[in-house]
């Protein structure tokens, strides 16, 4: 069974083949930050119920930010082994904690785009 690992491994490169940059280059600064940590309201732990450790804080796996450095978009990486949907609700948090309008859940094979505006997430 593939890990976490072997998804980000994949997801990082279709970011790359998308002209996202992890690192400052020629065609400008760094739009990924990876592992950004938020500081999450008791009110949403306790939304999550038995599921979820219960803790205050957490990391979203990738925060896509503007040339502003404005969040854009949270990205929540799982194992290819689970559906990417299962992260649904645990990115929810992250991105009104963050203030981003779009969501992405990838297990590095299947991808869902969700714009908190617009409904539920899609393929």
């Amino acid at each position: 069974m593939l890990n976490e690992a072997h998804a980000r491994i994949k997801i990082n490169q279709l970011l790359s083949e998308a002209g996202w940059r992890f690192f400052d280059d020629a065609q400008g600064p760094a739009n990924i930050l990876l592992e950004n940590h938020v500081k999450i309201s008791q009110q949403a732990v306790d939304a999550w119920g038995n599921d979820y450790e219960k803790s205050t804080h957490g990391s979203v796996d990738f925060l896509l930010i503007d040339n502003q450095n404005k969040p854009i978009c949270v990205l929540e990486a799982k194992k290819e082994s689970l559906h990417p949907l299962v992260a649904k609700e645990q990115a929810k948090k992250y991105v009104n904690t963050v203030g981003a309008q779009f969501i992405i859940l990838s297990n590095g094979i299947i991808h869902y785009l969700w714009d908190l505006k617009k409904g539920n997430p899609w393929k």
